[in-house]
Order: structure tokens, then C-alpha cells, then sequence
């Protein structure tokens, strides 16, 4: 791809923006991980591994599937901020759900490790100097600063979690 088809603030990215609400980047984190502390375990438990509708992910799968995903996105910023050189491939989540064995786990486990994986990804951004958060990051098609991974991170819980309020927790009746 010539480096005049990159694109520069991709929709979704404005769709990140929106969701942390001007948020800066550590306030943005350590408020999603006290969104995380937050949950009621007890209603995770009560609707276990009920769907809204069929075929879709259990309340296990989705925080699941929220750990991977920022273990994805923090590699990709390391590679970013240490000037690594590769451009980072892009990954199935729906393959990725597929062979997760989530729903074998307690969601307790499941919400820890979400926990401890958020609580690393906060020391490392809060390790990055104001040059590295603005390093240019380019993969697939489009360049962010370093800084937006972070916020994409927190963004895509923002979005998760709206959708188990919506159309999870009516389940737990």
C-alpha cells in the first residue's frame, strides 16, 4: 500500500474519541478499570451462559474476548513504542471466540484477569514519555498515534459493556 492510501484518523478512531468523551488517556484507563471493579459478579453468575440470541457470545466469551483484544493492542503498542519496525497483522475475533474456552471458567476468573491485564496495560502507557505516545502508528491501512491505542482499548470495554447492560443483564430474571 503506497503511503498516500493510508488513512489518517480512520472513522472508528472518531468513533474511539466519542466514546471516551474527550477523556484523557490515563484518566480513560483508570476509569475503565474501575468500571471493571465495578461489576456484580453475582448478576454475571445468576445469568451464566445465557445469550440475548443465538449464536451470539456468553457474558464469559465477551470478557474473554476483551482480555485477548488488549493483549493485542498492547503488543501493538510495544512494537510501535520501541520502534520495532513490523506492521502488527490484523486477527479473527471470530475464530478467536470459536476456541476460547471461556465458558468453561468462572466469570470470577474471567473478570480477575481482565482486572490484573487492565492494571499492566495502565503501568505501561503511564511508562510512556510524551514522544512515544505520539509516535505515528501505521498498520493495515491506517496511522493513529500511539496514544489512541490506549483509548481504542478503552473504547471497545465502553462499547462491550454497554451491550451487556442492554441486552444482558434483562436476562437475569
Amino acid at each position: 500500500m503506497k503511503k498516500s492510501e493510508t488513512k489518517k484518523n480512520p472513522a472508528f478512531l472518531e468513533h474511539v474519541y466519542k466514546l471516551n468523551e474527550g477523556t484523557g488517556l490515563t484518566e480513560a484507563l483508570k476509569l475503565s478499570l474501575k468500571k471493571i471493579n465495578e461489576i456484580d459478579i453475582a448478576q454475571f453468575n445468576k445469568i451464566g451462559l445465557k445469550t440475548y440470541e443465538k449464536d451470539k457470545w456468553t457474558i464469559h466469551k465477551i470478557v474473554q474476548h476483551l482480555i485477548d483484544w488488549e493483549r493485542i493492542w498492547c503488543f501493538r503498542a510495544i512494537l510501535f513504542a520501541r520502534g520495532e519496525g513490523s506492521i502488527p497483522d490484523g486477527h479473527d475475533q471470530e475464530i478467536m471466540g470459536a476456541n476460547s474456552n471461556a465458558d468453561e471458567l468462572p466469570v470470577e476468573r474471567l473478570v480477575d484477569e481482565l482486572r490484573i491485564v487492565r492494571q499492566s496495560t495502565i503501568m505501561m502507557f503511564e511508562s510512556f514519555n510524551k514522544k512515544i505516545l505520539e509516535t505515528n502508528c501505521r498498520f493495515f491501512e491506517y496511522e493513529m498515534p500511539l496514544s489512541a491505542i490506549g483509548l481504542t482499548i478503552t473504547a471497545h470495554q465502553i462499547h462491550h459493556f454497554k451491550i451487556i447492560q442492554e441486552r444482558y443483564l434483562p436476562l437475569d430474571n
